[in-house]
C-alpha cells in the first residue's frame, strides 16, 4: 500500500465508525451505575453499540451520496466509506439484522414504549441531513442539536428501560440526562466551529465561532458543580464530575486546537467523552480510594 493510502492506526476507529458505539456504551455504563440498576445485562450494551454503529455508517453513506459522486471537499472518513461502500453496506445489513433480533428476543418489552421516540429523533436528523446546505461556510446547528439529543436519548434510554418504576419523562427531565445532552451537542457541534472558523479570516466571525462554544460549556461546567455540590446523598456525584471532566477537557482542547489537523481533533474530541468515564470510576470508588 502506498504511504499516502496508508491510515495511522488512531485514526481508524473514526474511519470505521466505531468511535460513536465506544462512547455510547461506555457512557450507558455510566447511567446503569448511577441508577443502580441490579440487572443490566450484555444485550443491552450490544443493541446500543450496533445501533449507533448503523446511523453513524449511514450517516456517512448518505453524506457521500450527496456529494455528486465526487470525493473532492468530503472528509477523511466519508472518503473511506465511500471508498468502501459496498462493505460498509453488506455490514450495515448484517448488523441492523443482528440488532432487530437481539431487540425482539432479549430486550425488555419496555423499550418499545420509547422506540417510536428514538425513532421519529433519527428520521428527523436524516431529514435534516439531506436538506441541510452542504455550503462549508453554513454551520448545521439544528442538525447537530438534534444528532446530540438522539444520541443521548439512545444512551439513557437503553439503561432507563431497565428502571421499571419510572416514566419516561422522569428520565428526560432528569439532571442527568439533560447534561448529558448538552455535553453532546457540544462535543458534535465543536468540530463544525472548529472547521468553520479556519476556513475564514474575518475575525468577528472567529470570534463568534468561539464563543458559541467557550460560553455553552462554561455554563455546562458551572452546572455539573453546582449539582455535585447539591447532591447531599452524593448518588450522582460522580456522574456530574464526568459531565464537568468532558466539558473542561472540550473547553482546553478548543483552546490548543491549533496545534493539531482536524483528523486529530475529531479522535481527540472523542477522547474528551472517554476519559470523564474514568474520572467516574475513581469518583465512584469507596471513600474516595
Amino acid at each position: 500500500m502506498p504511504a499516502a493510502c496508508r491510515k495511522p492506526l488512531w485514526l481508524l476507529p473514526n474511519l470505521l465508525s466505531l468511535d460513536a458505539p465506544l462512547v455510547a456504551m461506555a457512557w450507558l455504563f455510566v447511567f446503569a451505575k448511577t441508577w443502580r440498576l441490579g440487572y443490566h445485562p450484555w444485550e443491552a450494551y450490544a443493541s446500543l453499540g450496533l445501533a449507533v454503529w448503523i446511523i453513524y455508517v449511514a450517516d456517512r453513506l448518505l453524506d457521500a451520496s450527496l456529494s455528486a459522486g465526487t470525493t473532492i471537499g468530503l472528509e477523511a472518513r466519508h472518503r473511506f466509506h465511500a471508498g468502501h461502500r459496498r462493505i460498509f453496506s453488506i455490514g450495515l445489513l448484517v448488523a441492523l439484522v443482528v440488532a432487530v433480533t437481539l431487540v425482539v428476543t432479549k430486550m425488555p418489552m419496555a423499550i418499545y414504549k420509547h422506540l417510536l421516540l428514538g425513532g421519529v429523533m433519527v428520521a428527523g436528523f436524516f431529514g435534516l441531513s439531506m436538506l441541510s446546505s452542504q455550503d462549508p461556510r453554513e454551520l448545521p446547528h439544528s442538525k447537530n442539536i438534534l444528532a446530540g439529543a438522539t444520541f443521548a436519548f439512545g444512551t439513557a434510554m437503553t439503561a432507563h428501560i431497565y428502571r421499571y418504576e419510572y416514566d419516561i419523562y422522569e428520565m428526560l427531565f432528569s439532571r442527568e440526562f439533560l447534561s448529558f445532552a448538552v455535553l453532546c451537542m457540544l462535543n458534535i457541534s465543536a468540530i463544525d466551529l472548529w472547521q468553520h472558523a479556519s476556513r475564514t479570516t474575518d475575525r468577528e466571525v472567529k470570534a463568534s465561532d468561539e464563543l458559541a462554544l467557550t460560553l455553552p460549556l462554561t455554563l455546562l461546567g458551572a452546572a455539573a458543580l453546582a449539582y455535585a455540590l447539591l447532591d447531599e446523598q452524593q448518588g450522582s456525584r460522580p456522574f456530574f464530575h464526568a459531565i464537568l471532566t468532558g466539558a473542561g477537557l472540550l473547553y482546553v482542547l478548543n483552546r490548543v486546537r491549533s496545534c493539531f489537523s482536524m483528523d486529530a481533533l475529531r479522535v481527540l474530541a472523542d477522547v474528551a467523552l472517554l476519559i470523564p468515564v474514568l474520572v467516574f470510576l475513581l469518583a465512584s470508588l469507596p471513600d474516595g480510594r
